[in-house]
């Protein structure tokens, strides 16, 4: 890590990012409750997780083109997205029997997100020019605690009525806003904020060679992730159910938080990109040993999930540090946007088919398929590991 940068900058940043995406769940953590009380189908919950997916996509294609975290002061950004994402989850519990509109307040949820998500990685980018891949990982494994969070709060939702749980992470995610803005300031050296938009600058997730390697890495990363997230609950169900099947997926989605913060402290030893590319081999491989896996005795299960959970999430971290490293400095913003719009357009893709096809297809022959993604992220990411291998 930097020595000049203040000690208490990463852990605001950590707390603030936390609380801000503590939207994401927000709905979900709440759903098995409003099924109930309000007759949805089972179906509602991929709906409404659909509907913010898609608001983040559009988020963030909007922000990546007019640069808005390259154009505008990016704590400032934040702030404001924080702020209008809470009022987004409050309207979605005011208006929560209206399942249309429900769908409008969790798309417009989603839109704001990309002021938060995005642009805390392009904080950190700011202030550690050395050290950015463990500042990722704590940043990134923040998110990854908070996503998996909504399968605790699905097990204490008994003792928490459900507009307490929507209207406090609302008071959360702008806590968050206000703590990153008033507890950090912008860091000395910071890049002067462009004044135009910056095609040229996008262009370098096909026109240069270290950009296009990080950012294909990240896609092959993102055609497993959420599709695994979804179907984790589908695969503990075949040995638990109840609270005990919420707290088990709960410790295996936020295992992740492991493999980022992990991978963080690995990154300055082994490079980057040998460590997203080690733990997206290892991700595969547990796609691969699903159709074993899930026959095999409890504790090789859990150990299996575990493992994957781990590994699954870990490599997050260092594909955005590899592609805010090469990205141009005035744009680092604006192209990590533009990465996560694409990204999670193909993770949408890559949930619905799988979804589907679960219908019809056995778990063990179909989650082996997930290994497609990693498998073509490795292949991209040989250029940039063959320079880490002759750096060390």
């Amino acid at each position: 890590m930097n020595t000049s940068v203040p000690r208490h900058i990463l852990p605001v940043l950590v707390l603030a990012q936390f609380l801000g995406t503590s939207l994401w769940f927000a709905v979900n953590a709440v759903m098995p409750d409003l099924q109930r009380e309000l007759g949805w189908p089972t179906s509602a919950v991929g709906t409404l997780t659909s509907a913010l997916q898609f608001g983040f996509i559009a988020g963030t294609l909007v922000f990546a083109l007019l640069a808005i975290a390259d154009r505008f002061a990016p704590r400032f950004v934040f702030l404001v997205c924080s702020l209008a994402g809470a009022a987004c989850t409050v309207g979605a519990w005011w208006m929560v029997r209206d399942h249309t509109a429900l769908l409008v307040w969790r798309f417009a949820t989603g839109f704001f997100l990309a002021g938060i998500y995005p642009v805390g990685m392009k904080i950190a980018a700011q202030w550690y020019t050395r050290g950015l891949g463990g500042a990722l990982g704590l940043l990134i494994g923040a998110l990854v605690l908070g996503s998996a969070s909504a399968h605790a709060l699905r097990a204490l939702s008994g003792a928490l009525p459900w507009p307490t749980l929507m209207l406090g992470v609302a008071a959360l995610a702008a806590a968050g806003g206000l703590l990153l803005f008033f507890g950090t300031s912008d860091p000395p050296g910071a890049v002067q904020r462009v004044t135009t938009l910056q095609w040229r600058a996008l262009a370098t997730l096909w026109t240069d060679a270290r950009v296009r390697s990080s950012v294909l890495g990240y896609f092959g990363h993102m055609w497993e992730l959420y599709t695994m997230w979804v179907m984790v609950p589908l695969v503990l169900a075949t040995r638990f159910e109840g609270t005990g099947l919420s707290w088990t997926a709960f410790l295996v989605l936020g295992a992740g938080a492991i493999g980022c913060a992990g991978g963080g402290w690995l990154a300055p030893r082994w490079g980057s990109a040998r460590v997203a590319g080690t733990q997206l081999a290892l991700s595969g491989a547990c796609c691969l040993a699903a159709p074993w896996a899930l026959g095999a005795p409890t504790p090789l299960f859990i150990g299996w999930l575990l493992l994957w959970g781990i590994t699954v999430s870990g490599d997050s971290p260092q594909f955005s540090t590899l592609t805010a490293r090469n990205a141009p400095p005035q744009a680092v913003g604006s192209v990590l946007t533009l990465t996560n719009s694409i990204g999670f357009a193909i993770s949408i893709a890559s949930i619905l088919l799988f979804v589907s096809l679960a219908e019809h297809v056995p778990l063990g022959a179909l989650l082996p398929w997930l290994a497609v993604g990693p498998a073509l992220g490795l292949w991209a990411l040989r250029p940039l590991w063959r320079e880490d291998a002759r750096a060390r």
